[in-house]
């Protein structure tokens, strides 16, 4: 009865410490993420103009889909300013882009087969009180929504707080939830970097789900490895796919407060249709971008060495036009 006692006293010592390490490593990660995250959203940050745009074999090489690019609603990312990488790739690839100016009516999205909205704001400064107010108006929102569902196609970003409550209502239309928090995964990062937020997805690690978007039309089009840079979360509609999935280890930390959630069942990236148009939701934008941050110019997006950003940009506008 004595060694049995001294036995559990241990193992019940031993399991103390390490929950006491493991809520340690978790308010460590926290504290990392909302100390890099502001400096990352606040730093200067430039389109790359280095990146190479160039597709040695277009999707569309005559007449391609119409793109209108939303600037309209304070976004963040512009078709001449953070996202013109982007802008300039999927260009390339054969995409005729439209810049936005006007609210959204049938009128204005009629002449368009895909619509593109990044990180759109309720105010034109992100750190603004009503940065995090709708973005869109109700009739907006119904305009898009019946717009897709008579078979437009849309490609919806919404980044970590505030941009995720100035979206959400917009979101909600097509059955879409967003955490407006910031979505961090320690045990799926990058470690030499000691940001949660940065979450790896590869084949490897379960985190890219099978779908169109990340088998493109042959085995050089694949999708083996992205890097998201400091996002929200997702929950998709029935029948929706994500190709970005969160593991069980990720937490959804909610701003202006200590409090953080699990974040599992959850995604970065889904894909679904809805009616006769389709849909791709992404609750990380910088994956789709190709930027220089920070004192030191460090590439962000798809500019990084070592991924697929590139090819998942353009798998996910093969898609939205129907080729995937």
């Amino acid at each position: 009865m004595i060694f049995r006692g001294i036995f559990f006293a241990h193992a019940f010592r031993h399991f103390v410490a390490s929950a006491i390490l493991n809520l340690f490593i978790i308010a460590a990660s926290l504290a990392l993420l909302m100390a890099f995250t502001p400096a990352l959203v606040f730093a200067q940050q430039v389109a790359d103009p280095n990146f190479d745009t160039k597709v040695a074999r277009p999707a569309h090489t005559k007449k391609g889909p119409k793109v209108l690019f939303d600037e309209a609603h304070n976004n963040f990312h512009t078709s001449g300013g953070r996202y013109k990488p982007f802008a300039d790739l999927i260009a390339g690839d054969g995409h005729r882009i439209t810049p936005n100016k006007k609210p959204f009516t049938a009128a204005t999205l009629k002449p368009f087969d895909i619509l593109v909205i990044s990180n759109a704001l309720g105010a034109p400064q992100m750190n603004a009180p009503d940065a995090s107010k709708p973005a869109f108006t109700d009739a907006e929102c119904d305009a898009v929504r019946d717009w897709v569902r008579s078979g437009g196609s849309l490609l919806f970003i919404a980044d970590h707080a505030p941009m995720g409550a100035a979206a959400e209502t917009l979101a909600a239309r097509f059955g879409v939830g967003m955490s407006k928090a910031y979505t961090l995964d320690p045990s799926h990062t990058i470690p030499e970097e000691n940001n949660p937020g940065s979450i790896v997805y590869t084949r490897e690690n379960k985190l890219l789900g099978d779908h169109p978007i990340t088998r493109g039309r042959e085995e050089a089009e694949r999708v083996n490895r992205v890097i998201a840079f400091t996002g929200q979360s997702l929950k998709g509609p029935a029948g929706s796919v994500a190709f970005m999935k969160l593991a069980d280890t990720a937490l959804d930390a909610m701003p202006g407060s200590n409090k953080q959630v699990s974040a599992a069942r959850r995604a970065q990236g889904l894909a679904f249709t809805f009616g006769k148009g389709r849909v791709v939701v992404m609750g990380e934008a910088g994956m789709l971008s190709a930027q220089l941050a920070g004192p030191d110019k460090k590439p962000f997006g798809m500019n990084r060495p070592g991924i697929d950003n590139r090819q998942l940009a353009l798998n996910i506008m093969r898609w939205l036009s129907g080729l995937l």
